[in-house]
């Protein structure tokens, strides 16, 4: 039985140790400022109440208390903590991203290493049942040398407009960049699938719609004023918060309270982000970008990400013998086979369908959990593992593509590690 304490009893936070619960974790200690959350936590969990803390400090004061921290704060409140509980001798989840600068994650990776504790980075899609049948099938073979490989993170728009303009991501100077914040999943996929590091990275993106010169005349600043637009507005707070009852996940991130009123949902979206109309949010990410990466063996690929469409992620792997062609909401991967110029339909072991935050990441949520805990205590090492040193060197394609869009340059990835390790 591993003792764990939570730090950051946000939704992710949550997700972990309820997929904990009962299955060889015992969840001793959290530190959460939100009261409803912290006693969710507690009484779920029955943790003693000297052991409930406000703040991550009170918690980490304390001598090692748990054989592993679960951090899930908000990205900018990830490298205190996480420095503290290495110094401290934890192994830790780390939720994703590690940080939202690369000098910081590049701390954590080698204080970690000196520290010689373990920290398993919540990249959790290489958990899921589809990218792992995809990463197995890229490994017998099939497919041969991978030459190029199309990937699309389809955002869904109102999962946009719910966490990257109204929510806690919305704004980088808050959070991080839209291509770490939410595509460092994809970045860590990409270069897991290939089995190579990354030479070159080019991007381009903008926040192009969630702006205040698309705003409609005579918009409120927040939807229950009585906006003349609303019955058209896909994005109204009401229809979006209070009328669809059944989106626990926008519901209870709007009210930070499980399985909220609609009166209450109604009060938090009148005075707070969530409420706001999506053109006069202070939000800065961007609502599209792509990236074209090139590795070490000449193998490239197109990644993109954009808020407008029904939400998903699709790949299609194209490589010297055949074709991979899979999308995480079905059951199957279509394999075509050059040798015979036939299609076949390549069950996924164990599917679990669903891509969203809500639906738990496609199995990849319970994966990481399951893995996690053979890592610490049967020293599981296979390459599932989304360790601390591969989850930086990943990050650092998504920061390299930030500099990229940024500075309108093609960032070398040998240069750019040079920098920054000569900076610090």
């Amino acid at each position: 039985m591993l003792k764990v304490i939570l730090i950051g009893a946000g939704d992710r936070g949550m997700t972990y140790t309820d997929i904990m619960y009962g299955n060889d974790f015992k969840v001793v200690g959290v530190a959460e400022p939100v009261r409803e959350r912290r006693e969710y936590v507690a009484q779920k969990h029955g943790i003693a109440p000297d052991m409930v803390f406000e703040s991550w400090e009170d918690l980490l004061a304390l001598p090692k208390c748990a054989d592993l921290a679960v951090i899930a704060t908000m990205d900018r409140d990830h490298y205190a903590p996480t420095m503290k509980a290495i110094e401290l001798g934890y192994d830790m989840l780390l939720e994703k991203p590690v940080c939202p600068t690369a000098k910081e994650c590049v701390e954590i990776r080698e204080a970690a290493k000196a520290k010689g504790v373990k920290i398993l980075v919540c990249h959790v899609l290489r958990y899921s049942p589809f990218f792992r049948t995809l990463k197995d099938l890229v490994d017998s073979g099939i497919v041969g040398r991978i030459i190029n490989i199309e990937h699309n993170e389809c955002v869904w728009n109102l999962h946009q407009s719910h966490s990257f303009v109204r929510g806690n991501w919305g704004n980088s100077d808050r959070s991080s960049c839209m291509i770490l914040q939410k595509c460092c999943h994809d970045m860590d996929i990409l270069q897991w699938l290939i089995g190579k590091k990354c030479s070159r990275v080019h991007s381009f993106g903008s926040l192009t719609y969630f702006t205040r010169e698309n705003c409609p005349e005579g918009a409120p600043d927040y939807c229950v004023q009585g906006c003349p637009h609303a019955d058209e507005c896909c994005y109204d707070a009401i229809k979006v918060y209070v009328k669809d009852e059944e989106n626990l996940w926008f519901r209870e991130a709007c009210t930070q309270k499980k399985k909220p009123t609609n009166e209450e949902v109604m009060e938090a979206i009148s005075t707070n982000n969530y409420g706001r109309c999506v053109f006069k949010c202070d939000n800065n990410v961007v609502d599209h970008q792509v990236v074209n990466l090139e590795f070490e063996d000449g193998a490239t690929v197109s990644f993109n990400m954009c808020a407008f469409n029904a939400k998903g992620r699709s790949i299609r792997i194209m490589g010297t013998k055949g074709e991979l062609v899979g999308n995480m909401d079905c059951d199957t991967i279509d394999f075509f086979n050059f040798l015979t110029q036939k299609h076949e339909k390549i069950p996924v072991s164990n599917a679990v369908l669903g891509n969203t935050i809500a639906e738990g990441h496609g199995g990849g949520d319970k994966g990481i959990v399951n893995v996690l805990h053979k890592y610490l205590t049967e020293g599981y090492n296979g390459d599932m593992l989304s360790e601390i040193d591969i989850s930086v060197q990943n990050h650092l394609i998504a920061f390299a593509a930030e500099k990229s869009r940024v500075e309108g340059i093609i960032v070398d990835m040998d240069q750019f590690e040079k920098e920054l390790l000569g900076a610090e």
